[in-house]
């Protein structure tokens, strides 16, 4: 049995990975398995979940793209659509600001394949993502597309919009490693994409976990405390009933006996609009307190790295 105390980390390092590294670094979380990358395994692995169907990790990439029109109808043809999960901005009077994950794109392709607007961005994207597209475009890709010129907005530029549009095509991972409690909430909020540490398919006797369970220290018990005590006892005897029933069954069934102070990681990927909606929210003080336990901290971070985005939120009011 392992006790840690919770904390975060702002996943800024993989904003300078390309696409495919990011997904890749991302989608392993759920499995536990950051031991099996290696300088080639992105490719097979992001292959693999699209061939599953696990889109949500596909998620875990924003492009902001720049697509400049001829002719309103062009545009007119692409709103009709109401796409779904990007946003997108009019920056001039023939020129829209678009954000969305590999996954939104995808998806707005194989919706609307015919739409001249979403055939020139999916052949930008395929040309320089081909990864990312190669089961949906023919196999010479698609042809250019006249009236339409589709430019990627580099993470520099986007993070020196306006705040009015750096609050929306702004995206921030953050990566919890808290009880499960937390996590119970911290996924209720929307629009955001999660990827989450699988209990379902971790297998904690193995070497790679410390043949261990790790749970989360609670904030509101003293370590030499008599309710301290009374829930260390009550985890170790989750441990060897957890441990016990793996000799027999199968991690998705041994499970069923987890708390909620496990430790968990989950990956939250949104933007600077929601992070501001969520810190509002888990920061105040009707906020679960072990949610604050991170909130509070995590906020004060991007207020240093966003000021006029977050400088008007007191924590605790």
């Amino acid at each position: 049995m392992k006790v840690i105390a919770p904390y975060f980390e702002i996943l800024e390092d993989l904003d300078k990975q390309s696409l495919s590294i990011r997904i890749e670094a991302c989608g392993r979380i759920c499995y536990k398995s950051e031991d099996k990358i290696t300088p080639e395994s992105a490719e097979p692995f992001i292959r693999s979940i699209i061939k599953h169907g696990h889109n949500s990790v596909t998620e875990m990439a924003v492009l902001t793209l720049k697509v400049l029109y001829d002719t309103e109808s062009i545009a007119n043809q692409f709103f009709n659509l109401m796409p779904k999960f990007l946003l997108v901005d009019r920056i001039g009077k023939k020129e829209l600001l678009i954000s969305g994950s590999v996954r939104a794109f995808r998806e707005l392709y194989q919706a609307n394949p015919t739409v001249k607007m979403v055939k020139a961005v999916a052949e930008y994207l395929g040309s320089r993502h081909p990864l990312f597209y190669e089961d949906l475009l023919p196999e010479r890709g698609l042809m250019k597309q006249e009236g339409v010129h589709v430019e990627k907005v580099p993470l520099e530029a986007v993070d020196a919009l306006p705040a009015d549009l750096l609050v929306k095509h702004r995206h921030v991972a953050v990566l919890f490693v808290v009880n499960r409690a937390i996590t119970h909430e911290i996924v209720r909020h929307r629009p955001v994409s999660y990827l989450q540490e699988s209990q379902r398919y971790c297998r904690y006797s193995q070497d790679k976990f410390g043949n261990e369970i790790t749970f989360v220290k609670p904030m509101f018990f003293k370590d030499d405390s008599a309710e301290y005590s009374l829930w260390e006892k009550a985890m170790r005897d989750t441990e060897k009933i957890y441990l016990k029933l793996l000799e027999t069954s199968s991690p998705q069934a041994a499970r069923t006996v987890l708390p909620n102070s496990c430790k968990t990681e989950l990956i939250t990927f949104a933007n600077l609009l929601e992070w501001l909606h969520i810190f509002k929210l888990r920061t105040s003080k009707g906020a679960e307190p072990s949610m604050r336990e991170v909130m509070i901290p995590l906020l004060h971070k991007f207020q240093e790295k966003y000021p006029s985005i977050f400088d008007g939120i007191q924590a605790g009011t």
